[in-house]
């Protein structure tokens, strides 16, 4: 039997301040507090990391401080941009915090969620941040007995109790909705993601049903089209719709990337956008500007709400201040897509 291997030793603290001839308490001021420590010593430390390999031991840390310094967040895909730059906003004022982002997709699936969520603090993280109200509220209930500070975003609910930072998914659909009844338009369809457990996508289509009771339409009447996030799953879905309801001049959707596919499922079909047919989205991703034509949809404050965010996680997770939810505001892109409809 050939003999074991002894593994390497791994370098400590007291190893990286004997190679750069100074105390512990220097190079974990260096390392955790790098403003005191500066010139000359700062690169002797840093150079001893370096020639040491070292990497801080996190674990004994936590159990020091009670902390990780982890911030746990679950968002629905990794493919769709509007998550990638509101995250990228959290993750970089979380840094100026101190903390490390911990990042899982769920795939739009409840249970998954769950799973997720009940990971991310079995392994320590200080809290989280979720994405739209709706879960069993049981899990609500198992972040608070676990004193996990929780904050939703991407929804506003003024009636929700949950501490939230977003907008108001059923105003902002209600506003465009209103535009492109204003502009002529009463044959209208909507393309929506499953709107089951998922309170962006139900608010959405809440918003255009009563932006057609305002008009007077009956918004039963309307064809609406729930189908998966993706580009050919929006030219599905415009396929769809138009087989329903030959007749419709404006198709609202509820995300940017189901309105790309509608658009390109258009001009497959031989209309022209927005001569025969007008087509709307919903994020105002960078690809709703590039579209031919360019998409008219709503803004949303993907970067501001991503850093307020962080910010109020650790006024959450300092105590010391009571959090309220906060709503920001959305906007309406008008660009090429939408037209007044044709005369028939």
């Amino acid at each position: 039997m050939p003999p074991q291997k002894t593994p390497p030793s791994v370098p400590t603290l007291a190893d990286v301040a004997r190679h750069a001839g100074v105390s512990t308490a220097t190079v974990s001021r260096c390392l955790n507090k790098p403003g005191q420590v500066v010139g000359e010593t700062r690169e002797r430390v840093l150079k001893a990391v370096s020639d040491l390999g070292y990497a801080p031991n996190f674990s004994a840390r936590s159990l020091v401080a009670k902390q990780t310094n982890t911030v746990g967040v679950v968002i629905p895909t990794m493919e769709n941009a509007v998550f990638a730059r509101g995250i990228q906003a959290f993750q970089e004022e979380l840094g100026r915090h101190g903390k490390t982002l911990l990042i899982a997709s769920s795939a739009y699936q409840p249970r998954l969620e769950e799973d997720q969520i009940r990971a991310l603090v079995a392994r320590g993280a200080d809290a989280l941040l979720l994405i739209g109200y709706d879960r069993d509220p049981r899990l609500y209930e198992f972040l608070r007995k676990r004193a996990v500070p929780t904050l939703v975003s991407w929804s506003f609910e003024v009636e929700r109790a949950q501490p939230a930072i977003g907008f108001d998914n059923k105003a902002a659909m209600t506003s465009l909705a209103r535009l492109v009844i204003a502009q002529g338009h009463r044959n209208i369809a909507c393309i929506s993601a499953p709107t089951a457990s998922n309170d962006r996508a139900r608010k959405r289509v809440e918003g255009l049903q009563l932006a057609l009771s305002e008009a007077g339409l009956d918004p039963a009447e309307m064809p609406l089209v729930e189908i998966p996030y993706g580009i050919e799953n929006g030219g599905i879905a415009m396929r769809q719709a138009l087989a329903d309801a030959p007749n419709t001049t404006a198709v609202l959707c509820g995300n940017d990337v189901l309105a790309i596919g509608a658009l390109r499922a258009a001009h497959e079909l031989g209309l022209s956008v927005p001569g025969d047919i007008s087509v709307t989205g919903f994020d105002d991703i960078e690809i709703a500007s590039l579209a031919q034509p360019a998409l008219t949809t709503v803004h949303l404050p993907h970067r501001e709400m991503g850093r307020r965010a962080a910010t109020i996680l650790m006024q959450m997770l300092s105590g010391t201040d009571a959090v309220s939810s906060i709503e920001l505001p959305t906007d309406i892109r008008l660009r090429d897509s939408l037209a007044p409809p044709k005369a028939r």
